[in-house]
């Protein structure tokens, strides 16, 4: 198993400062209205319920939110029905939300650059690790449920 230092959090945070940066650095075309600012903020409150719900379900389930981490059950209820990674596609939000907030065009680069680095480093090696651990229910589940949305 590969050891990953840099957990999916720290990417979010990686990437928030990426967004504020190009913002001030090298914003390219602006798009500032309060439309925009509404709509880049219910779209963080909707990336936070995301995560907030997933990992409750992991709670509940007794199983890691760390990835990799003591993986005990196969979540496929709430949320789990409609996407398989519902805690990635929250940051995911979140990270769009505020591309959205601060207006600038480069900003919205961030969320794409930030679903192929999880989607590599995470969400295919989980998905071969889950194959193995749970070989009955996990394909049926994946044939059932898309990765993001």
């Amino acid at each position: 198993m590969v050891k990953r230092i840099i957990y999916p959090p720290i990417w979010l945070v990686f990437g928030l400062v990426s967004i504020f940066g190009l913002n001030e650095l090298l914003p390219g075309f602006r798009f500032t209205s309060d439309g925009f600012q509404v709509l880049g903020s219910v779209i963080i409150f909707l990336g936070l319920v995301l995560l907030l719900l997933a990992g409750g379900l992991f709670k509940a389930a007794g199983t890691d939110l760390i990835p990799f981490k003591n993986v005990s059950a196969l979540v496929t209820t709430g949320i789990y029905r409609l996407t398989r990674n519902p805690m990635y596609l929250g940051m995911a939000a979140i990270l769009l939300g505020c591309g959205i907030t601060v207006g600038a065009a480069s900003a919205l680069l961030v969320t794409p650059v930030f679903m192929v680095i999880i989607e590599l480093r995470f969400i295919r090696p989980e998905e071969d690790m889950l194959r193995e651990i749970f070989p009955q229910d996990f394909p049926g589940y994946c044939t059932r449920v898309r990765r993001w949305l």
